[in-house]
């Protein structure tokens, strides 16, 4: 039979060995697709088909061009809200033209990608956290979370409404 020390380092031996088969970077927190399967979310079922009440009306083919049965899950979602589609249109126009004022990077996104890896780089965590691949992620970003009860009070405080609170911490608690 083994002695203590020698259970111990093997035991050290199996955790170091297993440690190493981890994965550096978690994917638990990246929302974007990574691999090259297919997107079950990216099939949309084409609209049912209908006879139109006059064959005269029909529009003319055009090759390339969208038909009827094309799915616009965005033109539907605002129809079947109320909304104007022609509306929206126009208010995308003024949205965008408000946010573009200042400028604009068509590379935001990898440059904010770019950031975030150099800024989880640089906060990593401590030697055990790295050792057994312990995720530090919400503890990096602490500083620059909102803290939902302090600004549910300055709401309430200024007397705006909220159409949403979080759980009181007392009503957790209890």
């Amino acid at each position: 039979m083994p002695s203590a020390p020698q259970l111990l380092a093997s035991a050290l031996s199996a955790m170091l060995l297993l440690g190493a088969c981890a994965s550096k970077d978690p994917k638990l927190l990246n929302l974007r697709k990574t691999s090259s399967g297919p997107d079950e979310f990216s099939i949309l079922p084409n609209k049912s088909l209908e006879m139109p009440l006059s064959l005269a009306t029909l529009l003319v083919p055009t090759p390339g061009g969208g038909n009827l049965t094309d799915p616009t899950p965005n033109r539907d979602a605002i129809l079947a809200l109320g909304g104007s589609v022609k509306a929206v249109g126009k208010a995308d126009l003024a949205l965008n033209s408000l946010v573009a004022r200042v400028g604009s990077d068509a590379n935001i996104r990898n440059l904010m990608a770019a950031d975030d890896a150099e800024f989880r780089k640089k906060n990593k965590g401590l030697m055990l956290e790295q050792l057994f691949s312990v995720n530090t992620y919400f503890r990096a970003y602490e500083a620059m979370s909102l803290d939902q009860y302090s600004e549910l009070s300055r709401w309430r405080a200024l007397g705006l409404a909220n159409v949403s609170a979080p759980p009181e911490k007392q009503s957790i608690l209890r």
